[in-house]
């Protein structure tokens, strides 16, 4: 094992021969950690929530003097949920040798659209937003965030057991719903499956996609923003089945405010997801220590229309931060390939990573695995809104 000495005087060496440029008072040039995401719009909650995590992380590295002497500070970029925009910034981040970590950007169908350049540049990116495609074929991206096909399999599983025999898909068009649909065709079985309807982002309302799956035991909706009208229009069409998302958006309290009453009920995977759960003793240490430090220093999100409570911010975003200074600190180098090998070889425990789970991303570069995925309720009663685990 490297000793302390070793790791600081390697990593001192790599922090040097960076460059001059932007140089901190200690003789360092700080450490940037790149952010791109939806920072405004609908899914502006998504971006703050991972921006707010990561420079909470980043915080307590430096607190606790940086690595090497170096310390770490975070650039951000506003993808606003257009294409263009996440493409062009992952390009500037990808080209700035300062920048040792991406984090995004956010969605499948955006990185689909960057992850070549990242693969080019070599540069090492962790994924809290993207929930399909296989990481395992990059050599520097990792993913922090439950993957579309352990959520659905997993959805499917407790559907199966529940008894439920049919079920719809409610999602748009683009690459993770394309995923779900394959998915759902490949995992139903003895369950019939009724298709896909695939909704638009201009959609005002999604009545006439429930109106399909009126006497389906099931629908499964989005992860984006059009879940929640999904949501709304089932109860308006009094809809008897089960909501059930394809993924862990529905933790998002803008589903709650989008859908109102009708997303009790509604069920989501998500890894480790205990908030507004009320009794934090039973929260992992990590998990505790990162959302009480992002409560005190962001506050939380509070839905006007609900009273529904979030923290601003994701422990997911968290372990991007904290997963690559292990593995720095390990290899005793920023070195990308030096790193990567490092972040394949962590093996962290939940009680000590800001998600709450355990990470070993190992060559399939995948920061969960199946046992940390885990079934969730909302729920209301006289206190408001929390969510149940289910299993």
């Amino acid at each position: 094992m490297r000793s302390a000495t070793l790791v600081m005087v390697s990593a001192a060496v790599v922090l040097a021969a960076a460059g001059c440029a932007g140089k901190e008072p200690g003789g360092q040039p700080p450490i940037k950690i790149g952010l791109v995401g939806p920072l405004t719009g609908p899914l502006a909650v998504l971006g703050v929530s991972q921006q707010n995590s990561i420079q909470v992380e980043i915080d307590k590295l430096n607190a606790s003097g940086g690595l090497a002497g170096a310390t770490f500070e975070l650039v951000a970029r506003d993808s606003g949920l257009d294409p263009g925009k996440a493409v062009q910034a992952a390009r500037e981040l990808a080209g700035d040798t300062q920048v040792k970590l991406v984090v995004g950007p956010s969605l499948t169908a955006f990185y689909n659209a960057a992850k070549a350049t990242f693969e080019q540049a070599k540069k090492v990116n962790c994924q809290p937003g993207v929930a399909a495609g296989d990481f395992g074929a990059l050599k520097y991206g990792f993913r922090s965030q439950d993957p579309t096909e352990v959520d659905v399999s997993k959805a499917v599983e407790y559907l199966r057991a529940k008894g439920i025999k049919s079920f719809g898909l409610i999602y748009e068009a683009d690459d993770t719903g394309k995923a779900v649909d394959a998915l759902l065709t490949k995992l139903a079985g003895d369950m019939a499956y009724l298709g896909f309807q695939t909704s638009r982002p201009d959609d005002q309302s999604h009545s006439a996609y429930v109106e399909k799956f009126k006497d389906a035991g099931a629908i499964f909706f989005s992860n984006n923003v059009g879940g929640a009208k999904t949501i709304a229009a089932a109860a308006a069409a009094g809809f008897r089945g089960q909501l059930i998302g394809a993924g862990s958006g529905a933790q998002n309290i803008a589903f709650l405010e989008g859908a109102g009453d009708a997303a009790r009920g509604v069920i989501f995977q998500m890894p480790n997801y205990r908030y507004p759960t009320r009794d934090r003793v039973a929260w992992e240490q990590g998990y505790r220590a990162h959302i009480e430090a992002v409560e005190q220093k962001y506050g939380i999100n509070t839905g006007p229309k609900t009273g529904a409570t979030s923290p601003k911010g994701t422990g997911m975003a968290g372990d991007c931060v904290f997963a690559f200074a292990e593995a720095a600190k390990a290899a005793g180098s920023l070195e990308p390939d030096k790193v990567v090998a490092a972040i394949e070889r962590l093996n962290l425990a939940a009680d000590s990573t800001p998600s709450g789970n355990s990470v070993s991303p190992g060559t399939a570069h995948e920061f969960y695995g199946a046992d940390d995925v885990r079934l969730y309720q909302w729920d209301k009663d006289d206190k408001g809104w929390f969510t149940r685990e289910l299993r």
